[in-house]
Parts: structure tokens; sequence; C-alpha cells
């Protein structure tokens, strides 16, 4: 769970000069706690500080809350030194946000202590020079107590907490072994806690196949019946490959369970159908049901784009498996998607399982899943790793349009970027991206950049 600080604060020295004012700028503060403990999150609200030896026992309090963003409310003017501790001691992100009692004072009729009220911005670039000198990253929200696009961009900030609290918690399964000659794949397991404070579990496909030989035949029934209820079953699905998908997705279930993972990616080639080979080749049922269920699960040992998958995914936005299929320059739209497993909550229609001989590009055959993501507004997210291992989140918004799709198993969907997409092509490859990302609904870019910022690792748009 997402934890965040809150703290407000004012000049001490106001409060016997002007008697009015602390009780209107705690009201105010109220009024914000509420807002915040309203959010998806558990608060931790310090109070009121009113002079630095308070803001340093808040600090002290705030440390041990552990948060994954610390907010300050500056009500009125307050001194740097009241607020510098809480981002010192905490080593913890800071949003200062700044939020007048209204839209505009009332000239003719305020006296110095109810323009007080409304001095929360006085403080702002001071407080940002104090951090800028003292390497502490500076963000803030200015505007009024109830303007609502205000709070949308401090709820950017809040969604940007849900990222780093699920990264830096985050178990990572990965298992099986690396795509041959998918040199971009290829991933610095250290990067991962280093950066985020992950865990990386590493596991053995014999990790599952001893989950998978233990499921009974009424649990792969049950598992069945299910996948018929979430999927529409093509002609084309074979009995026996869809019972063997609904057994390994019992014993993928098990594996998370037993390893804690948040999210899945794997990989292995195979031989002559041989067990192994069967079980990469069952996972894709097992694992598009994972992934709606909020655990991204994703093939070609893709480790990075599961983690861009559990970013978009804690904040709503889902986040399908994602690479580009083609480009139709008569409709001016980049076609994108992926075989193998699927975020299904995301999916326009009932996803549909179809029964596959071949998978290209890779051993074993089975089922597999086919649809089209939500039209409408999408972000595609991807962590880029550079040449000196820095990670970085790398976007782009678009638009999911209708029109003719591939029917062979893959998840595919037309995004318009609004330009020609040969042009867009090429300026999203020279990020460092990779060839795959994830496909997340709703216009995102600012909740992603947000979070890239707490994280402390650079971002980039195209």
């Amino acid at each position: 769970m997402t934890r965040i600080g809150l703290v407000a604060g004012g000049l001490g020295t106001y409060w016997p000069q002007f008697p009015d004012l602390l009780p209107q700028l705690q009201e105010s503060s109220r009024y914000v706690s509420e807002r915040f403990q309203a959010m998806d999150a558990v608060v931790t609200d310090v109070g009121f500080i009113s002079d630095a030896q308070e803001g340093t026992a808040a600090a002290d309090r705030l440390r041990q809350a552990d948060c994954d963003l610390i907010v300050l409310f500056l009500t009125t003017y307050l001194t740097s030194s009241m607020v510098l501790p809480i981002a010192q001691r905490t080593n913890t992100p800071v949003l200062v946000i700044d939020l007048q009692p209204t839209e505009r004072m009332d000239h003719a009729s305020f006296d110095t202590g109810a323009w007080l009220a409304y001095c929360g911005q006085c403080p702002v670039p001071e407080v940002g020079n104090v951090f800028r000198r003292a390497g502490i990253p500076f963000r803030s929200v200015s505007g009024w107590l109830r303007q609502e696009s205000a709070w949308r961009r401090i709820e950017q900030w809040i969604n940007a907490a849900h990222i780093r609290a699920a990264l830096r918690d985050a178990r990572h399964g990965l298992m099986g072994h690396l795509y041959p000659g998918m040199l971009d794949v290829s991933t610095d397991l250290t990067l991962l806690p280093t950066t985020f404070g992950s865990h990386v579990e590493v596991l053995e496909f014999d990790d599952l196949r001893v989950r998978v030989d233990d499921v009974t035949d009424a649990e792969t029934k049950d598992r069945m019946e299910l996948a018929r209820r979430v999927f529409t079953l093509d002609e084309s699905v074979v009995d026996e490959d869809f019972a063997w998908g609904a057994r390994v997705s019992v014993g993928l279930d098990r594996l998370v369970e037993d390893f804690g993972l948040d999210s899945l990616a794997y990989y292995h080639r195979g031989l002559n159908g041989e067990l192994h080979e069967r079980l990469g080749a069952g996972m894709i049922l097992g694992a598009s049901l994972l992934t709606g269920r909020g655990i991204p699960a994703t093939g070609e040992y893709e480790l990075r784009t599961t983690v861009a998958q559990l970013a978009t995914q804690v904040v709503g936005a889902g986040g399908s498996f994602c690479e580009i299929q083609a480009l139709n320059f008569e409709d001016g739209v980049v076609e994108m998607g992926h075989d193998g497993p699927a975020h299904l909550a995301v999916s326009a229609r009932d996803p549909l399982l179809r029964g596959l001989g071949v998978y290209h590009g890779k051993r074993g055959w089975g089922v597999s899943v086919e649809f089209d993501v939500q039209h409408g507004p999408v972000t595609l997210l991807g962590l880029g790793q550079d040449r000196d291992g820095t990670l970085s989140f790398i976007a782009s918004e678009g638009d999911v349009v209708p029109g003719p799709l591939l029917a062979i198993g893959n998840t595919t969907s037309r995004v318009d970027f609004h330009r020609d997409p040969g042009e867009w092509v090429d300026e999203w490859s020279a990020t460092g991206i990779g060839h795959h990302w994830s496909l997340s609904t709703g216009h995102r870019a600012a909740d992603y950049r947000a979070a890239a910022d707490l994280l402390g690792i650079p971002f980039r748009r195209v």
C-alpha cells in the first residue's frame, strides 16, 4: 500500500499578531487532510508546524512512517528552516503544495491577517532555492483550495507515488533464460534493486513443473470453466491444448503465490515437444489471467517490460505487452501488439482464445490470446537501459482507432500518433526503448513523468 506523509505549516510569529489567522489555516489543512485521506493510500498526517523545532519533530515522525511521498502544505509564509529537515531526514521525495483559500482576495475588505492566509505562494521560491542548494529535488503545485485542476496535478504525484511504492516493494520473477539473440532484452538484474528497491527472484522452469504435476483433473476442469467465462473460444482450439493450458495456469498461480511474485517474465526454447517446451508453450492462458488480475506475466524473458506493465497497472491503466507489428501509411496508424499473454482488462471485446499449431519464432503449440485494446487514448510506457546502465521511463501518447486487424492469435491494435507513422517509429526507436513496452489506457504521460521524477530516473517522451 502506498504511504503518504502530510504536514502543514506556517510561521508561528503571526499567531499572536493575528488571532484569527491560525484557526483559518488549520481549517484549510483539515480540508487538505480529508482530501488525502480519501485517496487510495495510507496517510500519516503529522499536523501543523509553526517553527523549526516542530519541523524537526515532524521529520522524525515521518521518517519512521517510511513514506513513498511527503506532502508539505504551505498555508502561509514560513521559513525554509522549518521544512528543510523534513526533506533531509526522511530521505523521501517531497511535494510542496500551496493552496490559498479562494480564487482571489477581497481587496476592499482584507486586512493584513486576512492577506496572510493567501500568502502560501510567498515561500515557495525560498524552499525551491534551499532544496536546490541542498541537492534535494524540488516539485510543487500552486493553486487554491478547491481548485480541481490543481488537485488533478496533485493526484498525478499521488499516482507517481503508487508507482514508486509498487516498484520499491515488488518481487519480480524471472524464469527460464534469455531469448537467444535479443540483446535489447538483456537486463542487469542488480539495477532493479539498486534503482527501485525491487527484488528479482530467479526461477527455473522446474519450479513450475513440480507445481503443474500436482494439479488435479478437477482443478484443471474448474480452470477451463473459468476460461470459458472469460474468453470466447475459437473453433480452432484443441481440447487437449486447452486442458494443458488450464493445468499450467493452476500451477502458475501456485508458483506466484509460493514466491510472492508481483510480476513474472519467462522464456524457454525447448526441443521436440519435451516437457519444458510444453510448459513454456502452455503459459499463455494462465499468464493472461494473472496479468488481468494485476500481476503482469510476460514472455520472451522481458523483465524490464514487466516492470513497465506493473507501473501502468498500479495507476489503473492496465498495460498489455506490445511491439510494432506493421505500419499503415494510408490510415496513418502504427499496428502494435504481441503474441502470448495479454492484459485482459484492456480488451475492446471479450478476448478470444485461438488454437495455434505453431508459435511464430518460438517452439511449441497451443492456445493464444487475441483482441484489440479498448479504442480511445492510450500511452506507451517502456523501461530503457542506457550504456552506463541507467534505467529510464520512455513514453508516447496516441489513440487506438478502429480498423482491420489480423486474426492470427495476437493482440493487435491500430494506434494513431497523429503524425507520419514512419517518422514516429524513427523518433521512438532513437530513445533506446527496446522492442517491447506496455500499452496502457488513457493519456498518462504526465503520471509517468512524475513517477520517473520520484524514482530519480530520466524520462523521455515522443
